[in-house]
């Protein structure tokens, strides 16, 4: 089903959005589209297990008041087809396919977590396609502990099975009662798209998705030093999923980054804080922002 750009204005939100696809290379890819039409467009790739549904819509919403915004379901999840990769390099070959096939030469990128993980793959791999880039909840290739993402979740999950609760409860926030509110907030505005959901995840794609996650903690560490463009970097400062320390390894070898770490918050905290987040990432994307793209010392 295709729509025309001039039913699509920034008055859309979120919860409303169309479900949307387009075929890449043979893979039918599922997205959603909303905000104006003009300017560089904000690419969003998310979390392990992440469908369409799992963005959170006042992120989305915000952004996209002034930004063009794609979110999208990785090969093999949600209403994706194919089967998912074990590897990020593949999700992010998967990626420029789909920034290509929409008729984009230029984007931002805001990527969560493994969504993290494939915005850095993709600067890496096609450094003249990315204006900006935004990286939270995220670490780099070898990073600590990243290769111990499912032993660090499997308990919490379990918990979250036990107590009835959304495993995000336990694994994105802290256990503090502004964590713990946070968390009950988030998980709130996950649900408020009533018609149209996605498909949740296969465990088959849940568990391929894991070995992907596993193989970038414990491939060779990337050079992020070559990264030249502008990088705003986000996170909690009590990261169970991630680690902390990754977000600020990171911020250390990209030359033209910022940091930003919130205060008893985890692996979720641009969720918990996404009104300070949305205003941050809107500074940060803005055009008129000088861009500081550092000259390529090759």
């Amino acid at each position: 089903m295709t729509h025309s750009d001039n039913d699509l204005g920034s008055g859309t939100s979120y919860v409303t959005a169309v479900n949307r696809s387009i075929n890449v290379a043979g893979t039918v890819f599922a997205y959603r589209d909303l905000g104006p039409r003009s300017g560089v467009p904000l690419i969003l790739l998310n979390h392990w297990g992440a469908v369409l549904d799992n963005f959170d819509p006042r992120i989305i919403d915000g952004l996209a008041s002034q930004h063009r915004v794609i979110a999208t379901d990785y090969r093999g999840i949600g209403t994706s087809g194919g089967t998912a990769p074990l590897t990020i390099d593949e999700m992010a070959r998967d990626a420029i396919g789909l920034i290509h096939a929409l008729g984009f030469e230029k984007v931002d990128l805001i990527g969560f977590s493994l969504g993290g993980f494939v915005a850095q793959d993709i600067v890496l791999k096609v450094p003249d396609l990315v204006r900006k880039l935004i990286l939270t909840g995220t670490g780099p290739a070898g990073g600590k502990d990243i290769d111990r993402v499912g032993a660090a979740s499997w308990p919490l999950m379990i918990k979250g099975l036990l107590t009835l609760r959304d495993p995000k409860f336990y694994l994105f926030f802290t256990a503090t009662a502004n964590g713990r509110q946070a968390a009950k907030a988030f998980l709130k505005r996950l649900k408020e798209r009533k018609t149209d959901r996605d498909k949740g995840p296969t465990p088959s794609a849940f568990s391929r998705q894991l070995k992907a996650i596993k193989a970038w903690g414990r491939q060779a560490p990337q050079d992020l030093g070559s990264i030249r463009i502008p990088v705003l970097i986000a996170n909690g400062d009590n990261d169970i999923m991630v680690p902390t320390v990754n977000s600020t390894d990171m911020a250390r070898r990209i030359p033209n980054s910022q940091l930003i770490i919130y205060e008893d918050a985890g692996h979720g905290a641009i969720f918990q804080h996404h009104a300070n987040f949305v205003s941050r990432a809107l500074a940060f994307l803005d055009p008129e922002q000088p861009d500081k793209t550092l000259p390529d010392p090759h």
